[in-house]
């Protein structure tokens, strides 16, 4: 039996030490690429310098959309405001709904929403972040519903889609401690936290996380309408804090490496072909499409 037991153990000691040494060859091929790619890199203005420096420092940044002055802004806007009376505040009558999506439909309907997101000042801050050749995955327009419920979402968590992951989220209302705003642990706390937890994915309610970290360094991206936050969501602990006295009306551009664990796409791929042959330059489409 102890013969036994020893060859079960020296095996799984071996398939250990294989994953451990295929995950180190897999960060040593990454960090290669990293260093290869980087004299591609975009360059980036004065101003844009700085918030890519304080995004990496800290995991997010806030800024504004008069900040980053983008071009299509202003049509952006206009097609969020038409759109955002068309989002109801419940699609199912579950008491436990807490969220609810513009649909493919609408987005669709106001493509000015979904090509801002392809503007080439965000697409050289994001590739400067992640160091990569990018993907763009979509946007989500959210209305968060003013209610108790604790879930997903809400719950702190770390994105898994790649090793980076990038939101710009843009608030299209006025959202304080009380409207559910973007909440996060910093980058310089958050690695050791997931050690203690012992985390590798999935939410973590508040009570625990209160075992590890004090909430007095939980830090709440508040502003009035049009503020930006730019958050690197694999790399901090994030939740969006449950508003109560009123709904948070939101938009989510989603950004990781072309080549991530995870592909996903806020439309279905006919949708973005319809986008890709009316609006999409080539270089566009080979931001959305990875294939």
């Amino acid at each position: 039996m102890h013969t036994l037991l020893k060859k079960a153990r020296n095996k799984i000691l071996r398939e250990i030490n294989h994953i451990s040494f295929l995950k180190a060859q897999s960060e040593l091929a990454y960090r290669a690429t990293l260093e290869k790619h980087r004299s591609n890199l975009p360059a980036l203005s004065t101003p844009d310098l700085a918030l890519l420096k304080t995004l990496q420092e800290e995991g997010a940044v806030i800024t504004s959309l008069e900040s980053l002055s983008i071009p299509s802004t202003g049509q952006m806007l206009q097609a969020a405001e038409r759109l955002r009376p068309e989002i109801p505040k419940s699609i199912s009558g579950d008491k436990n709904e807490y969220v609810v999506h513009a649909t493919n439909q609408q987005i669709m309907e106001h493509p000015e929403i979904f090509m801002w997101g392809l503007q080439e000042r965000l697409l050289n801050i994001v590739e400067n972040y992640i160091g990569l050749p990018v993907a763009y995955h979509g946007v989500y327009f959210r209305r968060d519903i003013a209610n108790e419920v604790e879930q997903t979402s809400r719950l702190w968590h770390l994105d898994k889609e790649d090793r980076k992951v990038l939101k710009v989220i843009l608030y299209l209302n006025d959202v304080m401690d009380d409207i559910g705003p973007f909440q996060y642990i910093p980058q310089s706390l958050t690695p050791a936290i997931a050690s203690s937890l012992n985390y590798n994915y999935g939410y973590i309610k508040d009570p625990t996380m209160q075992e590890y970290v004090s909430p007095s360094d939980y830090k709440s991206c508040t502003g009035p309408a049009g503020t930006v936050v730019i958050a690197g969501t694999a790399s901090i602990f994030h939740r969006g804090k449950v508003p109560f006295s009123g709904d948070r009306f939101a938009l989510f551009f989603d950004y990781t490496s072309k080549q991530p664990f995870t592909n996903y796409s806020s439309l279905p791929e006919k949708d973005l072909l319809l986008l890709a042959n009316k609006y999409f330059s080539q270089e566009q489409k080979d931001y959305v499409f990875l294939q």
